[in-house]
């Protein structure tokens, strides 16, 4: 029996709905399951390069990618992910019911997974994703970074006065690490800039159905910085990726998807526009509300004063 590709990734992605697969996760799932079909497969083949059933395999994953556009066509339910490695699920859920199935953290483990497929992760909250952001900025740009919890704020000026106010992380990068002394000193006495502030809004997924209103979240809250990002796990629907691009070039603000497995594979997808000049007067604002991001700026004076980065001080304001 020849293997119907498309039926056997719908059947199971319905058996597995709601949960996201690669593609080569996929075509392994299939190697395992119908190992008939695919040893007919790999028989009738007459490309050179199926040889082994690693090279089948390879050839499988080259498929569903290929036939993608017009199985989505087919069927709707059938969505994927942006960025790369692509991600395929079933979901009989609109845009705005996937961000708000999202945000509500499920704390049970999750459903068993299919044969020859890893076990999904624990759904994660909003929460869980700050250290992982953390860790990423850490390691990949050397930024060190702390939490803004608008929780902390005073709220003096009534309900709604703050809304969109607060990013959820703010981070400093040393651009004088490594200079000699003698450099350091002379920037100190010329006041000139010695670090670049960065500000980050975050999401677990951004989709057609939330993605301007996300995207002008970061706006409102991040743009007083010299690098401001919204920051996504996941990035969902066709066009999700052109909106965010169109609206970079327009407002700056860059978009970072975040790895929540792995997170030093995380990756810039729209780099963020610099801004010469901080915004004080923003920052101002925060500052009188907010008890975090007033130890955010000591720590910004601290570094100026003293030249040096220190981690522990930053570490203890990144508590989530």
């Amino acid at each position: 029996m020849a293997l119907n590709l498309g039926k056997r990734l719908v059947e199971f992605l319905q058996t597995n709905t709601d949960t996201s697969y690669t593609a080569r996760e996929i075509a392994q799932w299939m190697f395992t399951q119908f190992p008939d079909e695919c040893a007919e497969k790999k028989a009738a083949s007459t490309a050179d390069y199926i040889k082994t059933d690693a090279d089948l395999v390879q050839q499988l994953v080259a498929e569903i990618g290929g036939s993608r556009p017009r199985w989505q066509k087919q069927h709707p339910q059938l969505k994927t992910t942006e960025g790369r490695p692509r991600r395929y699920y079933w979901t009989e859920k609109n845009a705005s019911e996937e961000v708000d199935s999202a945000e509500q953290v499920d704390a049970t483990a999750s459903k068993p997974s299919a044969p020859g497929i890893a076990k999904p992760e624990i759904k994660l909250s909003e929460h869980d994703l700050y250290p992982r952001l953390v860790t990423y900025l850490q390691i990949e740009h050397e930024v060190v970074s702390c939490r803004i919890d608008e929780k902390r704020s005073s709220n003096k000026s009534g309900s709604g006065a703050n809304e969109w106010l607060h990013p959820d992380l703010v981070g400093l990068e040393d651009l004088s690490g490594d200079w000699v002394r003698e450099i350091r000193d002379c920037v100190n006495v010329l006041a000139a800039r010695r670090a670049r502030l960065w500000s980050f809004e975050v999401k677990l997924l951004i989709n057609r159905s939330n993605v301007r209103k996300c995207y002008f979240q970061a706006v409102s809250n991040s743009s007083w910085a010299h690098f401001g990002y919204l920051v996504a796990e996941k990035i969902e629907g066709d066009g999700t990726m052109k909106e965010l691009t169109m609206l970079a070039a327009t407002h700056g603000i860059g978009l970072i998807q975040l790895d929540s497995v792995t997170p030093t594979d995380s990756q810039i997808m729209i780099p963020a526009r610099e801004r010469p000049d901080i915004d004080w007067d923003m920052c101002n604002r925060l500052t009188e509300e907010n008890k975090d991001f007033a130890a955010y700026i000591e720590r910004i004076k601290h570094f100026y004063q003293t030249g040096k980065v220190n981690k522990t001080e930053w570490e203890l304001g990144t508590s989530v």
